[in-house]
């Protein structure tokens, strides 16, 4: 299950080009879009930083507006391209009561059989899963053991993943998420680039071949 952080936030009544005084005086500009309402809102820098910081995009956000409580979760941050300064948070709030669709990271554990006696590796094929859930069980991850591959014939797919409490996935059950390759095969892929690589000769007659023709 996903954390839930607080924070402070008040209503905001400057908006447009305006905002870069509000950022000066060490505020963000916020909005929180849901439940068919939108609310202008600002949050203090330091604060939603803190936040920022440990909170994933499935962990909610508990946003405490003058006394009204919206729980909600981070679904945009937008900062400066250059400083990486906050310029801009979006939120969408939930309904603890109907479920949310998200999509959540995969992460591979542990050593594929094969692996251990040294025939190659285990290469994941799927890295975030679409799946669908009441607000308070969602979660950042899901983690799955490589250990599943027995044999160099074994695949993991989605229907071998670990399901958490309360969650549904909305993937395919056969879909592919890991698989295992032999060195041998890795190797022959690389001999076979290498042939028909250009010799370092060749790429330097090509080069000054085309700088004659450019002056």
């Amino acid at each position: 299950m996903s954390e839930q952080f607080s924070i402070d936030a008040q209503p905001r009544t400057v908006v447009g080009k305006q905002v870069k005084q509000l950022r000066r005086s060490g505020l963000i500009p916020a909005v929180i879009y849901g439940q068919d309402v939108v609310t202008n809102i600002q949050l203090d820098n330091f604060e939603i930083r803190r936040v920022l910081r440990k909170a994933g995009a499935n962990d909610l956000i508990n946003l405490n507006v003058e006394g009204s409580l919206r729980t909600a979760l981070v679904r945009d941050v937008q900062k400066h391209p250059v400083r990486g300064d906050l310029l801009h948070i979006d939120f969408y709030e939930v309904n603890m009561r109907e479920t949310v669709t998200t999509e959540v990271d995969l992460v591979m554990t542990g050593m594929a059989q094969p692996v251990k006696d040294g025939l190659g590796l285990v290469t994941q094929m799927l890295h975030t899963l679409e799946i669908e859930c009441l607000p308070d069980a969602l979660v950042s991850e899901i983690e799955f053991d490589a250990g599943i591959i027995q044999t160099p014939d074994d695949n993991i797919y989605v229907k071998d993943l670990p399901v958490p409490a309360g969650v549904t996935f909305l993937a395919d059950p056969d879909l592919l998420v890991a698989t295992f390759e032999y060195l041998q095969a890795a190797g022959a892929e690389e001999e076979e680039e290498a042939a028909f690589a250009p010799a370092a000769d060749m790429v330097e007659v090509i080069k000054k071949g085309k700088i004659e023709e450019e002056f």
